[in-house]
């Protein structure tokens, strides 16, 4: 691929250049989530709804592995797309050989250790007497091919960094292709059970990883295989784990969520519970994926156009991915509501299941519309490298306002307490992103978005001083003295982002910083 593919992020329309980016990943995505949703109806119908509920329990580990995965791809997705957007082509290529051999020690020290301790694991994520052997049995063939997971998922987000969304797309149409023609063939014709499914995964999957391996290889490409990238680097594996850190930290507190969901759903629902469960977050997880293509598109273009200083892009593209999640939960929304037993019928033929998880995902879906919002907001923030404020949203919505709902409302409202759990959360979690997002708004702001004046990437990141208020007027809740505000930005903000705020406090602040680093 030549240079003029990714120059082509900060000059075309923004609205034709999201939709190019978006739509492929968006078919990559929710190709997966069907994947994902077939693969649990041939389960459900040809194994039976204990295995269903075998398969949820599963999902706390596979959380967490994709956790590790997600670390390393979307962190060296980021720094590729800010890297190239900067014309520094050796960093780039640098990351990506770098992140080729993280994804493999991570993955096989993941799976030595989860194998090495699987059923006590599995016990602790809430499996019982009737649905352990299920789950093992799924779980033990997933850990085999754990390393040629990481990689695939890591190049598949390097393809849409490098300009080859389309080829990303390509890619994991090929895994839903092949898994989806090998889980009858495995479940019914060879008789294989939940861990035919497994098994047909784990070689998609390295199909898939055949022909990604192949691309990389070519010269010609922006970021190939090179035998002198390969080694770590102190500096590079820490830039991509301070980016892929947020998405780590959301998947590893979506592995203790599940865990607190499937523990709850033991203690006042029982098995068929979590296998309600399990089929709900399958579809839910549809219109989810949606989104997530739309993040996808925009992330390399918002990370090319901030390392470029082009500001008013920059925005252009974070609004127009709001509009379009907020119409997709929208739509997610009005379906499950009116259709939810049809949907669920689909997964099982079971009455009880089925009356359970209709109930389920209408609790659930009841403030879908704004997730999108919440989604795409913490999704930006990683895109422009501020990882720490992308951390902070992911540990509030699935942390601090989820745990505490998880083990609550359950105690007053039993079942539909842990249903209820989620939208609240949401909703807690939504109304968090907006006021952190219209703080940064504001720093685009004063550095000149709005008139698409040149800006410096130093305007923008946390620690800078910018001003905060136009015609010198300064924001009201900033009227601290000078040294309060000086110790809230350059000391709270980094692990708490709402204290950002006071970074916009002008340049005199600085005047009155203490000497030497020292406090006062």
């Amino acid at each position: 691929m030549s240079t003029d593919r990714t120059k082509e992020l900060g000059t075309k329309p923004i609205g034709t250049l999201l939709l190019e980016y978006a739509v492929p990943a968006i078919i990559a995505m929710t190709a997966s989530s069907i994947y994902n949703m077939v693969d649990s109806i041939f389960i459900g119908q040809g194994v039976g709804p204990m295995a269903i509920a075998g398969l949820a329990i599963t999902f706390p580990l596979m959380n967490l592995s994709a956790a590790f995965g997600a670390m390393v791809g979307v962190g060296t997705a980021t720094m590729i797309s800010v890297r190239l957007g900067q014309k520094n082509r050796d960093d780039a290529q640098l990351f990506f050989g770098n992140s080729v051999t993280l994804n493999v020690v991570l993955g096989v020290v993941f799976m030595v250790v989860c194998l090495a301790a699987l059923d006590p694991i599995l016990r602790f994520f809430g499996a019982s007497p009737q649905t352990l052997p299920y789950a093992r049995e799924y779980m033990q063939w997933i850990l085999y091919g754990n390393v040629f997971t990481h990689l695939y998922f890591g190049l598949n987000a390097v393809l849409r960094s490098a300009g080859h969304p389309r080829t990303a797309m390509m890619a994991t149409i090929l895994t839903v292709a092949v898994n989806t023609v090998l889980d009858p063939l495995f479940i019914y014709g060879l008789h294989l059970g939940i861990r035919g499914a497994a098994i047909a995964t784990v070689i998609a999957q390295c199909v898939a990883l055949g022909w990604q391996l192949w691309i990389f290889s070519r010269p010609t490409e922006v970021v190939h295989f090179r035998r002198d990238t390969f080694r770590l680097r102190a500096r590079t594996v820490a830039g991509t784990l301070s980016i892929g850190l947020s998405p780590f930290l959301m998947n590893a507190c979506s592995c203790l969520v599940v865990l607190l969901i499937n523990r709850g759903m033991v203690e006042y629902g029982g098995d068929l519970a979590v296998g309600a469960y399990g089929i709900d977050n399958r579809v839910l997880f549809f219109f989810a994926m949606v989104v997530m293509g739309f993040n996808q598109g925009m992330q390399p273009i918002a990370g090319y156009n901030y390392g470029a200083a082009l500001h008013h892009r920059v925005r252009e593209v974070l609004y127009r991915t709001i509009a379009y999640a907020t119409a997709v939960m929208t739509t997610g929304f009005v379906v499950c509501e009116l259709w939810a037993e049809h949907i669920v019928g689909a997964f099982t033929t079971d009455p009880e299941l089925i009356a359970i998880a209709a109930r389920g995902m209408r609790i659930d879906m009841a403030l879908f519309p704004i997730i999108g919002f919440q989604m795409v907001t913490g999704n930006f923030f990683q895109s422009i490298g501020q990882a720490g404020k992308s951390i902070y949203l992911s540990l509030t919505r699935q942390l601090i306002f989820l745990v505490p709902a998880l083990l609550v409302l359950p105690r007053f409202f039993g079942l539909d307490g842990v249903w209820l759990s989620l939208p609240v959360s949401d909703a807690l979690a939504s109304i968090n992103a907006a006021v952190l997002l219209a703080l940064q708004v504001r720093e685009f702001k004063a550095a000149g978005l709005d008139t698409g004046t040149p800006a410096t990437l130093a305007a923008t990141t946390p620690t800078a001083a910018t001003p905060t208020a136009t015609h010198g007027r300064q924001f009201a809740p900033l009227r601290l003295p000078r040294r309060i505000r000086y110790f809230a930005a350059s000391r709270v903000a980094p692990y708490i982002p709402l204290f950002s705020v006071f970074q916009h406090t002008g340049r005199n602040d600085a005047d009155d910083a203490p000497a030497n680093g020292q406090h006062t």
